[in-house]
């Protein structure tokens, strides 16, 4: 499966969401821009496109991420931070935009991550997918400003605590 890779820019915008507007894409590239000036050297860089996910073919077992922003910090020895911008589909074929905060797992059984905080929009009458988009890049732009420790987000979520 081909991985594009690029800065927001390289992103082929129109073939990933043929049913944008011009007016569309700008939008979300006004706020692609915006997370990356939120002082992240990934966010200016580091977006991941899968041009096969861009046509909706059916439900699958795992969401089909069609655009990606994977901004992975450390928060103390051994243990790190993610945060997420990306767009997919749900099982019922609509683009959802998601924004998200993930934990490294220090459960008795290694789940690798857990969610911090999860905002989610599946896009539709109620939403669009230049609206979805500018909320959840706002959303991480706070996340990325106030990152915060993954100690405060397991605390918050009621996860365990990492072993020292």
């Amino acid at each position: 499966m081909y991985i594009g890779q690029g800065t927001f820019d390289d992103v082929p915008l129109s073939m990933l969401f043929p049913q944008l507007s011009a007016t569309g894409i700008e939008s979300l590239q006004r706020s692609a821009h915006s997370v990356a000036a939120a002082q992240s050297e990934v966010a200016s860089k580091g977006w991941d496109w899968f041009p096969e996910h861009a046509v909706f073919t059916g439900p699958q077992c795992r969401t089909q991420v069609i655009l990606l922003l994977c901004d992975i910090r450390p928060s103390g020895p051994g243990d790190w931070l993610e945060f997420q911008l990306q767009v997919g589909w749900t099982d019922q074929g609509r683009h959802e935009v998601t924004a998200l905060v993930n934990v490294g797992c220090w459960c008795e059984s290694d789940h690798s991550t857990h969610d911090g905080d999860v905002l989610k929009f599946a896009v539709g009458d109620e939403i669009s997918l230049p609206h979805a988009f500018e909320a959840c890049a706002e959303r991480m732009t706070g996340w990325l400003a106030d990152p915060r420790d993954a100690d405060f987000w397991r605390a918050r979520e009621d996860l365990p605590a990492r072993r020292l």
